[in-house]
């Protein structure tokens, strides 16, 4: 079995030499396709010239338009024959665009999804059941097929049908899920309505969130409802998928999987580093990929580094929590921010439940901001006095956070829709 150990006991010293030299072969591989035949010469760079982490400015970035333009062949740096696998994205920002794995682009994918779970203590003796889409979406089988080299007992259990994954969580002692963090949120409560306690009734003892971007406190109250430990993974279908970066026991940051990945932060606006602990736009190449290697792909992704060492000894970078997307950011009234910025605010505030909607409106010509928020069940709608207390809570604390007021309107618990897929925060009917 591949040495997981190994991998993540590089020193820094160790890890930027494995990244010049893999980062050689990357530049050589990806000469090979149509797309960046073309722009490498352009750029005026071969794999020859790289000597240096520092040579990495010198590539040229890559976008998801590029992605697109080159669709179906244009970025594929092997021959069709050696493809095993393609993924698909929904085309709903645009036209889809297709991801091709050779053989060993699956192995190592699986390599480090186990690498992560590992790190939290995920063992052969677990019970994994697999709550994400299979399919197009690479959620599913990313982690499907590091829990099979683990030699976990995978349950390829998808998305949805939540009172079959509950009957399985119990029937087979599930100690271990992988889930949204809004679906983790909807099965909890569906335990409940079923007179079941997920800390009592279930054996799971940990879980991994990803899909959607959430805040700590949203973190914070799924481990509360479910009496486990939910740890942070992040991934891009352009990268693979799942397992680019995770998180380890101590919970504070994702270690980025450095030997086969190189991650920049750059400044979305001039595309250049920002200081050492800012945030700005993950920018990502691959180091390993042999059917379609990325170079300086632009994730939209925005987050920072972390620069003190991990109290866990993986000297890996680590990447603090998403605060949100470049191409998420809302604009109203001139006013820019990411609807991370409304769920960071609602999730501290104890009386709001766990779903709410971000509903964007043009009035008058001017344009206008809805936060509809479900409070817990505890809360009595026929208290008016109190209500109103708790919405100009949520009002002010909102303004204080945007900068400009926002119309807050109550709800009752279980008033919005809940998706079993990713969940639908905004709405702009602009």
């Amino acid at each position: 079995m591949y040495d997981f150990a190994q991998a993540d006991q590089l020193s820094r010293q160790e890890i930027e030499a494995l990244q010049v030299m893999r980062l050689r072969e990357t530049v050589a591989r990806a000469a090979q396709s149509e797309h960046y035949r073309r722009a490498l010469a352009e750029a005026g760079v071969s794999a020859e010239a790289i000597s240096s982490l520092d040579d990495l400015r010198r590539l040229p970035l890559t976008t998801k338009e590029d992605l697109r333009a080159a669709m179906p062949w244009g970025l594929l740096a092997v021959p069709r024959s050696e493809v095993v696998r393609l993924h698909y994205s929904s085309g709903t920002t645009g036209i889809a665009t297709a991801v091709y794995h050779t053989r060993g682009d699956l192995e190592r994918w699986a390599e480090c999804v186990a690498r992560g779970m590992l790190a939290v203590g995920v063992t052969r003796e677990d019970v994994f059941q697999n709550m994400m889409g299979y399919g197009l979406f690479t959620g599913g089988l990313g982690f499907h097929y590091a829990g099979e080299l683990l030699g976990c007992l995978t349950i390829p259990a998808s998305s949805g049908a939540t009172a079959r994954q509950v009957q399985m969580m119990q029937v087979f002692g599930t100690t271990v899920v992988h889930i949204l963090p809004s679906y983790a949120l909807h099965v909890a409560h569906y335990c409940r309505q079923e007179g079941l306690d997920p800390r009592r009734d279930l054996q799971v003892r940990r879980g991994f969130l990803g899909g959607e971007p959430h805040t700590e406190d949203l973190r914070r109250r799924i481990e509360e409802a479910w009496g486990a430990r939910f740890y942070n993974c992040y991934g891009l279908s352009e990268m693979c998928g799942p397992g680019v970066a995770m998180e380890c026991l101590r919970q504070n940051g994702l270690h980025v999987r450095e030997d086969h990945y190189i991650a920049e932060i750059l400044d979305p606006r001039t595309q250049q580093p920002v200081p050492p602990g800012e945030e700005g736009e993950l920018v990502l190449t691959t180091l390993t990929r042999e059917a379609m290697p990325l170079l300086r792909y632009r994730t939209r992704d925005i987050t920072r580094f972390l620069p003190e060492p991990c109290p866990c000894g993986n000297q890996h970078r680590r990447l603090a929590r998403f605060s949100g997307r470049s191409d998420d950011m809302l604009i109203l009234r001139g006013v820019n921010f990411y609807p991370m910025q409304v769920e960071r605010v609602l999730m501290g505030i104890p009386e709001v439940g766990d779903n709410y909607c971000l509903v964007l409106t043009r009035e008058e010509e001017l344009d206008c901001l809805t936060v509809q928020v479900e409070l817990r069940p505890q809360y009595s709608f026929d208290d008016l006095r109190r209500l109103e207390r708790i919405r100009e809570r949520i009002a002010e604390e909102l303004r204080a956070e945007l900068l400009f007021r926002v119309r807050v309107q109550l709800l009752e618990p279980h008033h919005l829709p809940v998706s079993e897929g990713k969940a639908v925060r905004v709405i702009d009917k602009r």
